[in-house]
């Protein structure tokens, strides 16, 4: 054996975070020791106590028996950013709190609460930024009346950034600021990952205190990417009193507190709670049941944000561009505020 047989085989394990193989994302150290059918490496990982760490170590090793020999005995040694810079890793967002909103089914009204939640944390004085990873999906620059505005480059100590487009005080990037909005983004997951990266770490997005990050509906390799560039505070799940929405859900909530990913849920917001009409203000219809999201925030012992009712003005602040949070004394608004508050004042997002 020699050592190119080494890296060659690694270019077959890929690192999560990234989309890259395990060569590519210069994980690989240049230590690598062969003696005999014994090999010794080591791996460099991007942060501390890095959530793919076991499963990228394991999958290395099998790489080494399948495409060098069966009999390879690999001894890999795990090294962290903080550890060879002997500082703590640093987050390409320069924010108080960064936190991600994720839904596990499409149509519950995500991006309508991330919005408005974001709007309602501006109103306050907080800055606030916004990112649409929703790579197939976005919606983010219709629901800010800017899907014409266009991203220009800045030059920022010496780097060339994207400017953020800006909006009722908020921050924002969206891949529909790149593309055609008539057309679809067909793009594999590596494609998409390395955008939302992009967005991340080459935008001139200043000090902030809050960073959203509107998620794309389930799990996919986006999730991965952002839980690996970035240190989450924490997620808020939305979903509506519907059953079938409140599995999908439970499977949000189980997913961010698996140990390899441990990302703090900070509550459950429940959407499309009730319908009230505007010439009725006083009754409640469930159209999609009663309390879904209320049991389901009890049940798994995580806090009840709030629970938005479905009226058309909330649709119609989405439509055309201005966030029902912006209209004072409304009562959807109102909601809105106070998830807000309860967000600033949870003990974990104190700044």
């Amino acid at each position: 054996m020699y050592p190119q047989q080494i890296i060659d085989a690694l270019r077959h394990v890929r690192y999560p975070g990234t989309g890259k193989d395990l060569v590519e994302s210069g994980m690989v150290e240049d230590d690598i020791r062969i003696s005999g059918f014994e090999v010794s490496f080591s791996l460099i990982f991007p942060k501390e106590n890095d959530p793919f760490h076991k499963s990228v170590v394991k999958a290395a090793e099998t790489a080494l028996q399948t495409y060098v020999d069966p009999n390879v005995t690999a001894h890999i040694h795990s090294k962290f950013v903080k550890e060879q810079s002997g500082g703590s890793h640093r987050s390409p967002i320069h924010a108080n709190h960064v936190i991600a909103v994720h839904s596990g089914k499409g149509g519950v009204g995500k991006s309508t609460v991330t919005v408005n939640i974001a709007v309602a944390l501006a109103n306050k004085g907080y800055r606030v930024g916004l990112l649409d990873a929703d790579i197939h999906g976005p919606s983010i620059p219709k629901m800010f009346h800017c899907e014409d505005a266009r991203p220009y480059p800045v030059e920022e100590e010496g780097r060339t950034l994207i400017e953020p487009i800006e909006q009722y005080g908020v921050k924002m990037l969206s891949i529909g600021f790149f593309v055609n909005p008539e057309q679809a983004v067909i793009w594999r997951g590596g494609m998409a990952s390395n955008a939302i990266k992009q967005l991340i770490e080459e935008a001139h997005w200043g000090e902030l205190d809050y960073f959203l990050i509107d998620l794309p509906p389930g799990t996919s390799d986006i999730h991965l990417t952002l839980i690996s560039a970035l240190r989450l505070t924490g997620v808020i799940v939305v979903t509506t009193p519907q059953p079938v929405a409140l599995v999908d859900a439970r499977k949000g909530v189980e997913m961010f507190r698996n140990e390899k990913v441990n990302v703090p849920i900070l509550g459950l917001v429940e959407n499309m709670a009730w319908f009230t009409p505007a010439e009725l203000p006083e009754n409640k219809y469930y159209i999609f049941g009663k309390d879904g999201g209320k049991a389901l925030a009890e049940e798994l012992d995580v806090p009840l944000l709030g629970q938005i009712p479905l009226v058309q003005s909330i649709r119609e602040g989405g439509d055309s561009g201005v966030p029902v949070a912006l209209q004072a004394g409304h009562p959807a608004a109102e909601e809105f505020e106070k998830i807000s508050d309860k967000i600033v004042e949870s003990g974990k997002l104190k700044v």
